[in-house]
């Protein structure tokens, strides 16, 4: 059965260290198996909005409710990508935790207000959920080049985005990409403009290629808690600082 090797790590921004504030992102990733014996892999980013109180919370209860959906939809017996149709299900989960929390505090859901980007593949087939900014990137499996699968969506006025918890119906973009993949990466706003042109969109070889090749050269099977803990530092390395406060959360994974 092919496998996936996979890491991941979010630091905190320069901004938010100095202001003794905590870590805005929040991430899920793992393997599951499906009905078919099929291993897929899942993984969900959230990036809390900074003009937020709760901005943090509201990103863990992205990830937290989106994970434990996914990982139900496997256990309890589906096969292949979930439905666009399920995916809007699940974010309405998420819109009422996140409303349940705002309203034990007095507060409002824009409060908790994150952004969700979502990625479900068994490399045949990929589904991406998204809302707001950040992007998704992938390895052609046959062209070996790189793809931007979903990109950044900004609000009306430049670095403003959506959000879940917006009012009406969330600008939710769902998509299920029939190229077969062999690598996958999410990552939040706080690394985008360091790794895809700022102009054409176009991932950049230079940061994709080298990043992906200690997961493919890794003898280990599902998270790789090692190259997790070098992929931390490395974000965390004055190279990001000097382009970015923000925080910054990425995840790789490779299919073996």
């Amino acid at each position: 059965m092919t496998r996936w090797t996979f890491g991941s790590a979010s630091v905190r921004g320069i901004s938010h260290v100095k202001n003794g504030t905590r870590l805005q992102d929040a991430k899920r990733c793992f393997e599951v198996v499906d009905a078919d014996g099929a291993s897929i892999f899942c993984a969900v980013v959230s990036d809390g909005a900074g003009s937020a109180s709760h901005g943090g919370e509201g990103a863990s209860v992205v990830c937290r409710t989106m994970a434990e959906a996914l990982r139900s939809h496997f256990v309890n017996g589906s096969r292949g990508m979930p439905s666009e149709e399920l995916v809007w299900d699940w974010v309405d989960q998420v819109r009422d935790r996140i409303i349940h929390a705002a309203s034990l505090r007095s507060l409002s859901p824009r409060d908790f207000a994150a952004t969700m980007v979502l990625a479900v593949t068994d490399g045949s087939s990929t589904l991406t959920a998204h809302i707001g900014d950040g992007a998704i990137v992938a390895r052609s499996a046959a062209e070996q080049n790189w793809l931007l699968l979903s990109e950044s969506q900004n609000g009306e006025y430049a670095s403003t985005t959506y959000f879940v918890t917006d009012s009406g119906t969330p600008r939710l973009r769902v998509a299920e990409h029939s190229v077969p993949i062999d690598a996958i990466f999410l990552f939040s706003d706080g690394i985008e403009n360091q790794v895809l042109d700022s102009v054409t969109n176009e991932p950049y070889e230079n940061f994709f290629k080298p990043m992906v090749r200690p997961f493919a050269s890794s003898t280990s099977l599902g998270r790789d808690h090692f190259l997790s803990g070098r992929l931390s530092a490395y974000l965390d390395s004055e190279k990001f600082a000097e382009h970015t406060d923000d925080d910054k959360t990425l995840v790789i994974a490779v299919r073996k």
